[in-house]
C-alpha cells in the first residue's frame, strides 16, 4: 500500500469539546469504538484497522490529532509531524511530562459518542504515541474495553508510563473496581515499546493488564518508509507491520482484539462478520 486514502467511506465530522474543535472520521453501526492514529497520522493502514472494527459490529471513531489525514506515511513528512507533536501543548512525549492533556477531549468523545451509540460502553485502541491514551481514556466511565498497542510514550524513558502518579492511581482503582482489563500488544526486539514498559504496566495494574507480545520475526519486513527508516524497529502489530496471512500472528493479534471488544461491548452471542 503506497498511496494515500481518500476516507470516502467515513463520514467526516467536527466535534467540539470543551470549546475544542476536532475532525473525526465515523462509520459503522453499534457500540463506539475509538481508534486512535498512530505516527504520523491516520493512515491507510490506521483505516485499515478502523474498518475491520467497523465490521465486526461497531461505530467506529478515528479522531484527527496530527498529521494529514489519509497520508501515506513518508519518512521525510513523518519526521516532521513528530516534531511538531513532540512540542505540542496537547501532547506530553517525554519523561517528567505527566498525562497528554489531549487525552481530557478524548474523554470527552468517548462519552459523546457512548451516548450517541449507546451500548453498555466505549471501547478504546491506542496505538505508537497514542497508545497509552487508551488507557487514559479508561478515566471516562463509559470507556470498558481499553487496548494499548506498543505504547511509545515517554520517548525518553523506555521503562516509562504516559501518566502522572494521580492519573495512574485513578486508573487502576478505576480498573480493579470495575473488574476491567487492558489488553497490549508488542514486538519483542521493539525499543520504543520495550519489556520495561510492559513491566511497568504491569507494576501498575497487576492481573488488570493483558500484555502480549509477538517475535520480531512476525513484522512485515517492508512496512512503509517511515516506519523503515525512523522507527526502525518491529513496532505496529496491527497496522504498518500487520501481515495479511490467515494463520499469522499478527492475524491472530488483530483477531483477538475484535474479540476482546466483541466481549465486552456486544451482546452475548453476538457473531463479528468474517473478514
Amino acid at each position: 500500500m503506497s498511496e494515500s486514502d481518500p476516507i470516502s467511506d467515513f463520514f467526516r465530522r467536527s466535534v467540539t469539546v470543551e470549546g475544542v474543535e476536532k475532525t473525526v472520521y465515523v462509520a459503522g453501526s453499534g457500540p463506539a469504538v475509538v481508534v486512535l492514529p498512530e505516527m504520523p497520522g491516520i493512515s491507510p493502514d490506521v483505516l485499515r484497522l478502523a474498518r475491520w472494527v467497523r465490521d465486526a459490529g461497531f461505530t467506529v471513531h478515528v479522531p484527527s490529532l496530527f498529521g494529514r489525514d489519509g497520508a501515506f506515511p513518508t519518512a521525510e513528512g513523518g519526521r516532521e509531524v513528530v516534531r511538531r507533536a513532540c512540542v505540542s501543548a496537547e501532547f506530553r512525549a517525554f519523561a517528567g511530562g505527566g498525562t497528554s492533556p489531549v487525552t481530557v477531549w478524548l474523554r470527552g468523545l468517548a462519552r459523546r459518542a457512548h451516548a450517541e451509540c449507546g451500548g453498555p460502553g466505549v471501547g478504546a485502541i491506542g496505538l505508537c504515541f497514542t497508545g497509552n491514551f487508551a488507557l487514559t481514556m479508561a478515566l471516562e466511565p463509559a470507556v470498558t474495553a481499553p487496548v494499548v498497542n506498543h505504547p511509545s510514550l515517554p520517548l525518553d524513558d523506555p521503562g516509562g508510563l504516559e501518566l502522572d502518579a494521580a492519573d495512574a492511581r485513578a486508573v487502576r482503582e478505576r480498573l480493579h473496581r470495575d473488574g476491567l482489563t487492558v489488553l497490549a500488544y508488542r514486538f519483542e526486539g521493539d525499543r520504543w515499546c520495550t519489556g520495561q514498559r510492559f513491566a511497568a504496566y504491569r507494576a501498575l495494574l497487576g492481573d488488570a493488564f493483558d500484555g502480549r507480545v509477538l517475535a520480531d520475526t512476525a513484522a512485515n519486513p517492508a512496512p512503509p518508509p517511515f516506519f523503515a527508516e525512523l522507527v526502525g524497529t518491529p513496532h505496529s502489530v496491527v497496522t504498518a507491520h500487520f501481515v495479511d496471512e490467515a494463520g499469522h500472528p499478527t492475524v491472530r493479534a488483530r483477531d483477538e482484539i475484535l474479540g476482546f471488544l466483541a466481549g465486552r461491548l456486544l451482546p452475548p452471542g453476538s457473531s463479528q462478520p468474517s473478514r
